[in-house]
């Protein structure tokens, strides 16, 4: 029997993390592991129903509003050994959904940013993270300094909290170039 492991990527916007997830994904498989690959419902930015990378890799996905969503399509499932989340922040009820598979004995792994851009934590990737096996930061890159950008500056004003976009939206930030982060600014 194998020990179930709890990894989480998180780390800015454009910092590789769905990447990461996807190399741990391949490597389960070389491992005859059985996966399952769970996405928001609300984050369309590239396939409604992949996870897809911001360079164009991609897997299947079940869309997912909830972390009981999750629990419902796994109910009738057997012989499943590893379940994948993209962006946890955005599905509501996830922390507690995947603590629970993995109690029950089933590899879980996460990508997911774990600030917003206005400096708040994500209260589920936050939740999940006292139970995390291994937590990996996945910095990007600063399109100002070049530095590594380990949070993610929000181009436009008035948007929500939680907005889906991209680069036209977003862009990693070194602390130095983060207004929120860096007060001496």
């Amino acid at each position: 029997m194998r020990i179930p492991e709890f990894i989480i990527f998180t780390g800015p916007m454009f910092g590789s993390k769905t990447t990461r997830l996807m190399a741990t994904l391949d490597r389960f498989r070389y491992q005859n592991r059985n996966i399952v690959c769970f996405k928001p419902a609300m984050d369309d930015r590239y396939s409604l129903g992949e996870i897809c990378t911001h360079s164009g890799g991609k897997i299947s996905a079940t869309c997912v509003k909830t972390g009981e969503d999750i629990l419902k399509y796994l109910q009738d499932k057997e012989n499943i050994h590893v379940i994948a989340v993209d962006e946890a922040f955005m599905i509501d009820g996830s922390a507690s959904a995947l603590l629970s598979l993995f109690r029950e004995g089933k590899t879980v792994v996460v990508s997911s940013l774990q600030l917003s851009a206005s400096g708040n934590v994500f209260e589920e990737v936050r939740d999940m993270m006292p139970w995390a096996t291994k937590i990996e930061v996945c910095p990007a890159v600063c399109p100002i300094s070049g530095q590594d950008a380990y949070y993610t500056h929000r181009k436009l004003s008035g948007l929500d909290e939680i907005t889906v976009g991209g680069s036209e939206l977003y862009e990693p930030r070194s602390w130095f170039h983060h207004s929120f982060m860096n007060q001496s600014k």
